[in-house]
């Protein structure tokens, strides 16, 4: 359990309330008899440098209909979505009005700001109701590639929708669909998850605690992406022989951001902490993975997450007072459900 203020508390799925609870102090440990996990920064570090991620390793470009994602096509990709991005932290700031749940409320209003005005086939790309099921993806990536036409040359698109509809076949069209949803949805997911951490753990923030730091502690307590997958290889046997050639490797940093042994009280949320490290070389510190492999998105996340975090405390947006406790499920994201927020500004205007 995570303490924040005014006695708010964040509640574990059974699963992770056990790794934290078990595994805490533990650098090496067996999770399943095929399945070894990992905390100790050392052995991490040891690991991620054995050899690079697979193809499959890769969450946001494994293959696609059994198509591989080359470097060329991810560098594409990632290069119109950092062209959006960059364009919309342009913009004028705005003060939407963002209380409500969070983190669905966010997201819309991240998916807006980032891709605009959209045509529904892409609009639907990035909704929050595909993660139920892939089969809802693949409808949608379906039929908005079946329906696509070339756009109007006043069309109000995204960088990464028209690159989408200059694929010549229906084929190439639905495998750029799928990798829109795949590069514009977590960019909102991310971002929408990290701020509703960092509001629930240390809302209302102090004026002179920067951002920065405000999204620092909240990554260290609740990393977006708490684990790293590295499927079996002869390279990690070679690192500790406590890992056999046929296991299967669990990097650890929702275990590692805790440890009492490379942390200052670290179940606290304390931004100031942040006053005196560096978040690219504190040890077992990995929120966007090893710097060997950083997230394609880092990037693009923080500068956005700033913004939003400009927003709310720009609007004094905190969780409603009538909640104490929220829950984080077992979900690939490790983000904060259903919490409500509400504006102590709005009131005071009324």
């Amino acid at each position: 359990m995570v303490i924040a203020p005014a006695h708010r508390a964040v509640d574990f799925a059974p699963r992770l309330e056990k790794l934290l609870r078990e595994h805490r102090d533990d650098g090496l440990f067996r999770l399943e008899p095929d399945t070894v996990g990992i905390a100790d920064p050392e052995l991490m570090d040891a690991v991620l440098r054995a050899r690079p991620a697979n193809a499959e390793e890769r969450p946001t470009f494994k293959p696609v209909l059994g198509r591989r994602v080359t470097r060329a096509e991810s560098a594409s990709l990632m290069q119109a979505l950092g062209a959006d991005v960059r364009a919309a932290l342009k913009r004028p700031v705005e003060h939407p009005d963002l209380t409500g749940a969070w983190p669905a409320v966010p997201h819309d209003h991240l998916r807006r700001f980032v891709f605009g005005p959209e045509t529904r086939r892409f609009r639907v790309l990035v909704d929050r109701r595909l993660e139920l099921t892939p089969k809802l993806t693949w409808s949608a990536v379906a039929a908005g590639a079946a329906l696509a036409r070339p756009p109007a040359p006043d069309a109000e698109l995204s960088t990464l929708a028209r690159q989408v509809l200059a694929a010549e076949t229906l084929a190439e069209r639905r495998f750029r669909m799928y990798l829109y949803r795949r590069v514009a949805a977590p960019i909102c997911f991310t971002v929408a998850a990290l701020v509703t951490n960092a509001v629930w753990l240390g809302a209302p923030f102090d004026d002179d605690v920067p951002n920065e730091w405000v999204i620092n502690e909240a990554l260290r307590l609740l990393p977006p992406s708490w684990n790293i997958l590295r499927v079996r290889s002869p390279e990690f046997a070679e690192v500790d022989a406590r890992i056999t050639p046929g296991d299967d490797v669990l990097l650890l940093p929702l275990l590692s951001h805790r440890s009492p042994r490379l942390w200052e009280a670290p179940a606290e949320f304390r931004p100031r902490r942040w006053a005196e490290l560096d978040a690219d070389r504190h040890p077992g510190y990995l929120p966007f993975g090893h710097v060997s492999e950083r997230c394609w998105g880092r990037h693009l996340v923080l500068p956005l997450a700033s913004r939003l975090l400009d927003v709310v405390r720009a609007e004094g947006l905190v969780p409603d007072p009538r909640r104490t406790r929220a829950r984080v499920e077992l979900d690939g994201l490790l983000e904060l459900a259903d919490v409500r927020m509400v504006s102590r500004r709005r009131r005071e205007r009324r």
